[in-house]
């Protein structure tokens, strides 16, 4: 099951699609602004990210950049919705531009679509070293020859 963090400051958007991409099978994080979402990117790594543009504080443009910054979320693709005109050259932050009102059809292809490719690619998971040993853990017996 693919985690889709949805990131927008209408309340209202965040529900319906939440209830709209639950139904079709997908794990749904919210976050309601950029600051919120760069921190549950962080913490639950996505499959893929759909926020709004226009946002108070950190908005969709500043969120997608800061992305960009750490190499673990830099490969989580995204797709920008907004109500304002798309722009003219295509931008490297976002994977689409789905203009407001969404298309919901065309957003679940859009996520079809990222999320194929995403996980047919052999660069799709970020090298994570093992965890570090608790103090709760039995040590084997390896560690003490």
């Amino acid at each position: 099951m693919s985690t889709i963090l949805l990131v927008d400051d209408e309340v209202d958007s965040l529900w319906l699609l939440q209830i709209i991409l639950e139904g079709r099978g997908y794990r749904i994080l919210l976050a309601e602004g950029g600051e919120a979402a760069l921190d549950k990117a962080a913490r639950y790594l996505p499959d893929l990210i759909v926020t709004d543009w226009n946002m108070p504080g950190m908005d969709g443009i500043a969120l997608c950049e800061r992305l960009k910054f750490y190499p673990a979320l830099a490969q989580i693709p995204v797709v920008m919705a907004s109500g304002r005109v798309p722009p003219k050259e295509k931008s490297t932050l976002w994977n689409v531009f789905l203009s407001k009102p969404v298309d919901v059809d065309a957003l679940e292809s859009a996520i079809d679509s990222l999320l194929a490719k995403r996980l047919s690619s052999p660069q799709t998971r970020v090298n994570v070293p093992a965890p570090a040993f608790s103090r709760w853990q039995p040590i084997s017996s390896k560690l003490w020859a």
